[in-house]
């Protein structure tokens, strides 16, 4: 039977050569959870770690299930492990004399930064702290230690709100005209903790509890309600994490950072995580916990003397101010790296002079950063390109995509902070996280700016398009999930100061109210007044090494969704081979066209269709002409007019008059004709290959532009390989009616043009049928090519355009893992495309499939893709890149 709780450290350490007699468990991050696995390998490799032990992941989830109670094994398994930190340490848990202080943290299998809580410093009470007091030597520690432990657990696992606390102490420190926490002395903490116990009492009509295991199975509680707290719940919907996983606990003797001025605490990476420079990174804070960094309390202080000098700060680096503690723990840095092969964030603490390891974990990257260290750690021979190819995040490259200010655009400085993560943001000025998730809603672009952030701030964090904070450091809560999100943000702006009472900021001599426009720039730090201008990204250096590494291991091509020659020129600069999806209904709704196209649709009879469609020919051809132009040598495959006829007509009266007068028809015959072509659910109404069916002359004119293009751009150059799709085939029947009208049309031109250029005709398989009788349908069709966003909603049986009303109560209980939208259900509706795969090839040995709705740029999705073997993706020209190293991920693996 497997155990419940297993302890690291101390007499438990495993000397290097000792490996094989590790229990497994202990290092699988789903059991121990990552913070539990890679303590237990710290210690197992020497490092000096603090005693403790984790509950497994197995039991938050058996608690959470079975009704928030702990079982009677779990209790003596938990008791028999306090006694291995017990006898590790020397000392007694609720001792009066020398007690024994823990931590409880958090630990899930994958770091969620701030989502989950902690409390330190537990064990304390009125007796244990007058113990502490005493074999510290320190009685002012003690009671700083006592207030900390009372505000964490008061707030984490009372529910008492923590600025109930700040205040309190506000009040202390101007009463006694204190500036910093460090001039308080051991009689105002003492007085300070009598005031957060009456703060408790008055709140809750009970005193603060004294029984330290009644406060041990409290925090533990606290940690394991936590991974079903609102914060969490949004944290993994984000970032695509089972809410059936669950957290570990990981308890562990106390070491103090606020023990004087030989102790420290600090955050620290071994490489830049904001640009992937290999040079230490982090921050630190002399007599302080690691909450007063990470919390953003305090705003820290360099680790490097060369980062100290760089950013023109006043106070000492450790590496100046510590020398000893600093060099043993750049060797940490450099064993820790090499270990795990990869970039650590780690925490540490260093108590009168000891340096002490809290964690370490693979840190979070801005994509830039990401980018340079697997291609540096290549060539270190630290990894191989595999592993570097599989180490970037797809969806991070999104970051490097889009827009960076433009250097030399005017710009309003109103201050300079921290550049915690690099970008530019413009948007409005918000001042809380709901008020920037409601704007975003509606569209608009915001900044959060606050004081510092919290982990409850996730949700507007992930709305907002940057974040500034007055507090904290490039370490912080604000710092570290803004990196890992890729939002640009500006933290410990000291000049910032706001006015929650009166929704505004001043910075400086500046006043701003919410609502205003600001900019950030999260390279340089600066905050801007206005918008200020961008420059499209330059794609070159780490970025384009890497594409060249996954382009050689992927086995599926990727190809644009384009339907403008600007389009397809971005789609090939980041590396599109074709265009595997052009929506010529785009084409229809030009200005100066849409009289034509109303016309063909409004008329009585063909020969009023034909003579509007004459008028639209040559400007379908220049559509096509463009984009062989640009695609020229590769696939482009042009899918004929699917919507219903109806979403091109007027609707109100004006235009009803101006189109009368442009085409000579009454409007009461135009209205009428409207009503007409009316449809109640049109989503399953007259439109795709129904349209070609019944007026067969605009699938005619379609297909006359794109040969005849096609051939005047074979004529000049390289030609283009077309593909003509038509859409929403359900039978072989219609699909062959069509592909002869499509076949006789390029005969046609072939034979003016005196020319013949080698094309393909298929489909789009966008209905359950089509999937289903995919083996005949391939009698006619030479490719398929998945239409997932229909296929989805005719499957699930869901509008996308309504879903969104209830789509997150269907991801958050459950229902569904994700937005079916966004990342394709591969057990409903890829069973259907796994199906038509089989039938398709079946028939036809060589024919060409793809898939060309939204799930083409989502990572996900082309893992499945790979794995049923589709032959390209196709995807929005910004997403090409993404889709590319993807594709490689997924051959790899």
């Amino acid at each position: 039977m497997n155990k419940h709780v297993y302890t690291f450290g101390g007499t438990l350490r495993q000397a290097q050569g000792d490996r094989d007699s590790v229990d497994p468990r202990t290092r699988d991050k789903t059991i121990v959870g990552g913070k539990g696995a890679n303590l237990a390998e710290m210690a197992g490799i020497g490092l000096p770690v603090p005693p403790g032990f984790t509950i497994t992941t197995e039991e938050c989830v058996r608690y959470l299930v079975d009704g928030a109670d702990f079982s009677a094994d779990l209790k003596a398994e938990v008791a028999k492990a306090l006694g291995h930190i017990e006898a590790t340490v020397g000392k007694k848990f609720g001792d009066a004399a020398d007690p024994l202080l823990v931590s409880v943290r958090s630990g899930a299998r994958v770091s969620m930064p701030g989502m989950m809580d902690t409390v330190l410093n537990l064990g304390l009470n009125d007796a244990t702290v007058v113990g502490l007091a005493a074999t510290s030597g320190d009685e002012r520690f003690a009671w700083d230690s006592y207030r900390r432990f009372i505000q964490m657990y008061s707030d984490v696992v009372l529910g008492v709100d923590h600025h109930l606390f700040e205040d309190a102490l506000e009040i202390i420190k101007e009463d006694n005209g204190f500036f910093a926490d460090v001039e308080m002395e051991a009689k105002d903490w003492q007085a300070l903790v009598g005031e957060y116990k009456g703060i408790v009492a008055s709140k809750l009509g009970h005193e603060f509890p004294q029984d330290v295991f009644h406060q041990l199975w409290g925090a533990i509680r606290a940690v394991f309600d936590s991974w079903d707290s609102d914060r969490a719940k949004v944290y993994r919907r984000l970032n695509d994490i089972s809410g059936e996983w669950g957290t570990a606990v990981n308890v562990q003797a106390m070491v103090f950072g606020n023990m004087g001025d030989t102790s420290a605490t600090g955050v620290a990476f071994t490489r830049d995580p904001a640009t992937g420079e290999k040079a230490y990174y982090g921050e630190w804070l002399v007599n302080a916990q690691g909450e007063d960094v990470v919390a953003g309390i305090r705003t820290p202080q360099y680790l490097t003397e060369a980062s100290r000098t760089r950013a023109g700060a006043k106070q000492p680096s450790m590496e100046a101010a510590m020398p000893a503690a600093y060099t043993q723990l750049a060797e940490v840095f450099e064993l820790l790296e090499a270990h795990y092969r990869d970039m650590q964030d780690i925490e540490f603490t260093v108590e009168r002079g000891h340096l002490w390891m809290l964690q370490t974990r693979s840190g979070k990257r801005t994509a830039k950063a990401a980018l340079k260290m697997a291609v540096d750690m290549v060539g270190e021979g630290l990894i191989d390109e595999k592993i570097a190819i599989c180490r970037v995040d797809p969806m991070a490259l999104d970051q490097l995509l889009h827009p960076t200010l433009d250097p030399t655009a005017a710009r309003d400085v109103l201050t300079k902070g921290l550049p915690a993560s690099p970008g530019a943001a413009s948007g409005a000025i918000v001042l809380d996280a709901d008020t920037a998730e409601k704007a975003a809603e509606r569209g608009e672009a915001v900044v959060l700016v606050r004081v510092e952030t919290s982990p409850e701030d996730i949700h507007g964090m992930h709305a907002a398009k940057g974040i500034l904070t007055a507090r904290g450091g490039m370490t912080s809560h604000a710092a570290v999930v803004a990196r890992g999100m890729g939002r640009p943000c500006v933290s410990g702006a000291a000049a910032v100061s706001i006015d929650l009472a009166t929704r505004t900021l001043r910075i400086g001599t500046r006043e701003l109210k919410e609502g205003d426009q600001i900019t950030l720039d999260g390279t340089t730090g600066e905050v801007m007044a206005g918008h200020v201008s961008t420059i499209e990204p330059e794609l070159v250096g780490d970025f384009g090494v890497l594409m060249a590494w996954a382009d050689q291991h992927r086995r599926m091509k990727v190809r644009a969704n384009a339907e403008t020659p600007a389009d397809c020129r971005i789609a090939r600069a980041f590396g599109a081979e074709g265009v595997g999806l052009c929506r010529t209904e785009h084409m229809f709704f030009d200005a100066t066209r849409i009289a034509a196209v109303r016309q063909m649709i409004l008329a009585e009879d063909t020969a009023g269709r034909r003579a509007a469609l004459a008028k639209l020919l040559p400007e379908q051809r220049k559509d096509f002409r463009g984009i062989f132009e640009e695609m020229a040598g590769l696939p482009v495959t042009v899918r004929l007019l699917d919507p219903p006829l109806h979403e091109f007509l007027p609707h109100a009266d004006a235009e009803f008059e101006e189109l009368s007068e442009v085409i000579g028809i009454g409007v009461a015959t135009l209205k009428r004709r409207a009503d007409e072509l009316h449809e109640f659910n049109p989503m399953l109404g007259h439109r795709g290959c129904r349209l070609g069916i019944t007026f067969p002359e605009i699938y005619e004119m379609q297909a006359r532009a794109l040969f005849e293009a096609a051939c005047d751009v074979a004529e000049a150059g390289e030609a283009p390989v077309p593909e003509v799709m038509v859409p929403l085939v359900a039978t072989r029947k219609e699909l062959a009616i069509l592909k002869d009208l499509i076949d006789r049309t390029a005969s046609a031109v072939f034979a003016e043009k005196g020319r013949t250029l080698t094309y393909h005709v298929g489909t789009m398989i966008e209905l359950p049928r089509a999937a289903l009788m995919a083996g005949e349908i391939a009698e006619v069709g030479e490719f398929f090519s998945f239409g997932t966003n229909d296929l989805t909603q005719t499957t699930l049986g869901l509008s996308r355009d309504d879903a969104g009303k209830f789509l997150n109560a269907y991801v958050e209980q459950g229902i569904f893992p994700r937005d079916p939208f966004v990342s394709l259900d591969i057990e409903g509706v890829g069973q259907l495309v796994s199906l038509a795969v089989e039938r398709g090839r079946a028939t036809r040995p060589d024919i060409k499939l793809g898939i060309c709705g939204e799930h083409g740029g989502d990572p996900a999705s082309i893992a499945f893709c790979e794995q049923v073997g589709l032959d390209y993706v196709s995807a929005s020209p910004y997403r090409v890149p993404i889709a590319r190293l993807a594709a490689a991920q997924a051959a790899l693996s």
